[in-house]
């Protein structure tokens, strides 16, 4: 067996997610989510449900998600919780954002008529 080198798999990945979507919002959706105290609140209110939730998924004590050691930096906190859940929350609540921010910004206002809509009547 060879021996590994570099960053665990699960902890890269994470910071490839977290990567891509901050980059995916500074070079193409540009909604500036990250300016508004809107988005920061609503994330200090993700974590604010993760850290419990996560923290008795992965306490140490009695976990019920077992992570593979090797696939994580072991960095735990608080209540045992990988820090690479962190990230990973991170990526997938702002992915979902920008995403639905995107769409809306692509819908034509309510009781407007959209350019296709128009050219019909």
């Amino acid at each position: 067996m060879t021996e590994h080198t570099g960053l665990p798999e699960y902890t890269l990945l994470t910071v490839l997610a977290v990567l891509a979507v901050v980059a995916l919002e500074l070079f193409w959706l540009r909604t500036g989510i990250f300016r508004t105290a809107q988005y920061w609140i609503a994330m200090v209110i993700v974590f604010a449900f993760q850290v419990p939730v996560d923290g008795w998924l992965t306490k140490l004590s009695d976990p019920i998600v077992i992570y593979n050691p090797g696939q994580l930096l072991g960095l735990r906190a608080p209540w045992d919780i990988p820090v690479e859940d962190f990230g990973f929350g991170f990526a997938m609540v702002t992915l979902a954002i920008l995403l639905w921010r995107r769409w809306l910004s692509r819908r034509p206002a309510p009781g407007r008529i959209g350019r296709r809509d128009a050219d019909r009547h």
